[in-house]
């Protein structure tokens, strides 16, 4: 089984109902668009409960000496993963991504994936340099074997 000690993800603001599941009704002066269907992206946002699985996999990585690497959003998706052009227009719809500057083509959320991989990667290299460490993954310090009882992760004596 492959061990992952760094895991890379955008650092988006699930935890706060109204920062990603806000209504989008309006007043009656100004209606809202597709109200119906933000309801249902609202519901899904909260059924698959982002906050919570977050804090599962910190918990988990953590117990076996990883690190969640913490990613700013903006841009993840406008940025084109090939040559670095950010616009805008780069996202052509929202499973499409067409760099205006280089054509490099690609599902949306792969791109966004790779750069989000990029940023947590530099992070991480970054941090590893400042914590005087040796930045290759080291082997694991105990044999693995079943454990009968819940461990918790101990703390982490380097963080930035």
């Amino acid at each position: 089984m492959a061990s992952h000690p760094v895991i890379a993800l955008e650092n988006l603001r699930v935890a706060a109902v109204s920062a990603m599941s806000a209504s989008s009704r309006g007043t009656l002066e100004r209606p809202g668009k597709n109200v119906r269907q933000k309801a249902g992206l609202n519901r899904g946002i909260l059924d698959a409960a982002w906050a919570d699985f977050r804090h599962q996999l910190e918990y988990k990585t953590a117990a076996v000496g990883g690190e969640i690497i913490a990613v700013n959003p903006a841009f993840t998706s406008q940025r084109c993963s090939s040559c670095g052009h950010t616009d805008k227009g780069n996202r052509t719809t929202q499973s499409r991504f067409i760099c205006l500057a280089c054509g490099h083509a690609e599902n949306a959320d792969m791109n966004a994936a790779k750069n989000i991989l990029a940023a947590g990667h530099a992070v991480w290299l970054e941090r590893a340099k400042a914590c005087g460490e040796d930045v290759r993954r080291a082997s694991p310090a105990r044999v693995r074997r079943a454990a009968s009882l819940k461990q918790e992760p101990s703390e982490e004596t380097c963080r930035a």
